[in-house]
């Protein structure tokens, strides 16, 4: 069992940047893969990106995001730069506890999921 709370969205102006934030308990970064994940209005979830019990990180086509943990921390962030309106959506972090060593970004891959966070781009 993993638990996961996700933070740092808001309302952001087009071009600019923010973090966000899961905060994983009940199991430690190096044993699960982790993943970000955005669904807008209307559209279907997909993958952002995604990272490995080993480190290993892997995102979609945009490589303005970039996903990393701090195990420490037991956190896994998502720096989002020069934003644009069609980023808007709702942000999900998720959690593979099998701990896969390769991610393709199918949702299925994934069991846990927390309960996303609001990002607002304006134009």
């Amino acid at each position: 069992q993993v638990q996961l709370v996700e933070s740092g969205g808001g309302l952001v102006q087009g071009g600019g940047s923010l973090r966000l934030s899961c905060a994983a308990s009940g199991r430690t970064l190096n044993t699960i893969g982790m993943g970000w994940f955005r669904q807008a209005p209307g559209k279907e979830r997909e993958f952002v990106a995604a990272i490995t019990r080993s480190g290993t990180s892997t995102s979609n086509a945009n490589s303005r995001f970039t996903i990393s943990r701090d195990n420490a921390k037991n956190i896994v962030y998502l720096q989002m730069n020069n934003l644009k309106p069609e980023d808007t959506a709702v942000y999900y972090c998720a959690a593979d506890l099998m701990g896969r060593s390769y991610y393709s970004g199918r949702k299925t891959d994934f069991g846990s999921w927390g309960q996303g966070t609001q990002v607002t781009v304006s134009s």
